[in-house]
């Protein structure tokens, strides 16, 4: 191996450590949101809102450090695609940061507001879009394709939970109009969390391009 193939390799070991690291903050930010789901504990939410700046940072530097690889290795083929994977999926980690952030404060919201009847069950919808970001974290780190696949799989079951919670409140906003507002933030948090898997099946996408060097987008929608 050439000094200049090996001092690239380090730099992209480098990279990929700062990168997972920057996954594992994610990770705590969506458990710790759904925490405040919850508990509507005011120091988790408090957390969550307003901690997203060190996500911010990280995604700044991880992609300025990938634009430096790109302009002083210029890569080929597999690790060219590791470079762009990193690109993108760090693109991918940022958004979902800030849809974590998005849930703590609608849920700061929701406990502003009167016990209502209507109280929703997310526990379903919490558990698969955990499993599915841990599945994408694993199939990044392990470059698995076959992890990969099972998140589309993973995706309808959130898709399924989100329909039947946005069908509920339609439903209670016939025989309560005077909650509209509160019943629609309850949909919205539902959303969100739909979002975040939607952003999980993105990175499914960009591990089975970087693994089988082929575009899969749309093609399990």
């Amino acid at each position: 191996m050439s000094p200049h193939h090996y001092t690239f390799h380090k730099q992209l070991d480098k990279l990929f450590e700062k990168f997972l690291a920057l996954g594992a903050i994610v990770e705590d930010r969506i458990r710790k949101a759904c925490e405040a789901i919850r508990t509507r504990d005011p120091e988790t939410i408090n957390f969550v809102a307003t901690s997203d700046y060190e996500i911010d940072e990280m995604e700044i530097d991880i992609e300025e450090e990938c634009l430096k690889i790109l302009a002083l290795y210029q890569p080929v083929a597999k690790d060219l695609r590791i470079v762009i994977a990193i690109i993108k999926i760090n693109n991918e980690l940022e958004r979902i940061g800030d849809y974590a952030v998005s849930i703590a404060k609608r849920v700061r919201d929701l406990s502003k507001k009167d016990i209502m009847k209507y109280q929703p069950n997310y526990e379903e919808m919490i558990a698969t879009v955990l499993k599915m970001f841990k599945l994408a974290l694993d199939a990044i780190t392990y470059q698995d394709a076959d992890i990969a696949h099972r998140i589309f799989i993973l995706d309808d079951d959130v898709d399924k939970e989100r329909t039947k919670h946005y069908e509920r409140v339609i439903e209670e906003i016939k025989k309560q109009p005077e909650a509209a507002r509160y019943l629609i933030d309850c949909y919205i948090l539902a959303r969100h969390l739909e979002r975040i898997a939607d952003r999980a099946t993105n990175i499914a996408e960009e591990v089975i391009y970087l693994v089988e060097g082929e575009i899969v987008r749309g093609e399990f929608a």
